[in-house]
């Protein structure tokens, strides 16, 4: 590893700042399998000495790399090459849970649940589930994981009318209310950028701040009667999301 660290590594003037350089000369080597996932980067100050840069250069060009959720440093354990995930295309124009989407790939799935019970509807809630100021929300709040990976938070709220005990919740939401005739058959969701807070970035395993997806999803039973308002967030380092786009019926049609 030290030969990535030698000082004639950053001798050239026309390679940009040299903490630029050096987040880059770390990207390829994890990019190139040379530095695996796992591996200990050395001390601040022992790559300050093997290649002649200042330890305020090096420190900015790590934590880059740490924002960037390639490299995760442990408190008293020093700075990792971060955990590589799988990255997993998820087609929009489907209605799934992630427990089938997962299945449908053969994967494991766990939940840890964060908390779930009745509560009093905050005002996002009355407007998206079309609530009255005395009705009752059912809330669910767990991250996703599948086989032992966080892969997403999701914090969904359902009519008090429709799940009236939501610990009866277990693996999927989906496949009880699918068991109770109130699964939904359409919905319209709205994706967005996001850079994960603290508490959110905990719960997934990767550092504050990095890229995720946030996914606001309303969901509709057969007869137009909102039945879910979910709020998600995805990590963005392991999800793609991919719709199937065609012409209008118009463009379609020839030229008369």
């Amino acid at each position: 590893m030290s030969d990535l660290f030698t000082p004639e590594a950053f001798s050239d003037s026309s390679g940009g700042p040299l903490y630029v350089q050096l987040h880059r000369r770390i990207a390829d080597a994890i990019a190139s399998g040379r530095l695996k996932p796992g591996d200990n980067l050395p001390p601040e100050r022992d790559l300050a000495a093997m290649s002649g840069l200042s330890r305020v250069t090096i420190r900015k060009g790590v934590e880059a790399l740490v924002a960037s959720g390639q490299l995760v440093q442990k408190r008293g354990s020093g700075t990792f090459v971060a955990p590589q995930v799988e990255r997993l295309e998820q087609a929009l124009s489907l209605l799934t849970s992630f427990t089938e989407d997962m299945e449908r790939r053969g994967r494991r799935v766990e939940s840890r649940w964060i908390a779930r019970g009745l509560q009093s509807p905050a005002p996002e809630e009355v407007m998206a589930l079309g609530l009255g100021a005395n009705d009752l929300v059912a809330r669910l709040e767990r991250v996703r994981m599948s086989d032992g990976v966080p892969l997403a938070i999701e914090r969904a709220s359902l009519p008090a009318t429709v799940l009236p005990d939501p610990d009866a919740v277990d693996r999927s939401l989906y496949a009880l209310l699918e068991a109770r005739g109130k699964r939904p058959v359409r919905a319209v969701q709205r994706i967005s950028a996001a850079n994960l807070i603290a508490r959110d970035a905990d719960l997934l395993g990767v550092p504050p701040g990095v890229a995720g997806l946030r996914i606001e999803r309303v969901s509709y039973l057969p007869n137009g009667q909102v039945v879910e308002f979910t709020r998600s967030l995805y990590r963005g380092d392991a999800y793609d999301f991919a719709v199937e786009l065609k012409l209008s019926p118009e463009a379609e049609r020839p030229p008369t």
